[in-house]
């Protein structure tokens, strides 16, 4: 049987699954988000907060971030930043209740692969996580 990092594919256990970790303080989209990317076949994990994502194991192995932009405490923005300043170029995708356009532009200036108003379209979603995985690290 596969470990957290395993996924299975016609009867075999691959390592490979990139790992997708979502930040959003939001339990029930957090917990739905996570379930959707899981069943896409990439290993996800929820944290409720920028600070929780931080100080887990996995902001080390996450291959792509998934965050809301307003959060009590560090918004997805400053976790971006945050990221960025620790030398950890991670592709974001954020996500919000709130289309604020200076947040939006700051985001994707800083190099955010989508942008997307809540409740957002799971497949719209899972082709963001397909084009970050493209990037380069």
């Amino acid at each position: 049987m596969g470990d957290e990092h395993t996924i299975q594919v016609r009867g075999l256990w691959l390592s490979s699954a990139p790992i997708v970790s979502v930040v959003d303080d939001d339990e029930s989209v957090r917990v739905a988000t996570v379930r959707l990317v899981r069943l896409h076949g990439f290993v996800a994990y929820g944290f409720g907060s920028g600070e929780e994502f931080l100080l887990s194991p996995h902001a080390e192995d996450t291959s792509c971030l998934i965050t809301d932009v307003s959060m009590p405490g560090m918004s997805g923005v400053e976790l971006q930043s945050q990221l960025i300043a620790q030398g950890k170029r991670l592709p974001v995708i954020f996500i919000t209740a709130f289309a604020e356009e200076n947040s939006r532009m700051r985001a994707l200036a800083a190099g955010a692969v989508c942008f997307l108003t809540k409740p957002f379209n799971g497949e719209t979603l899972i082709n963001c996580i397909s084009e970050a995985l493209k990037r380069p690290g």
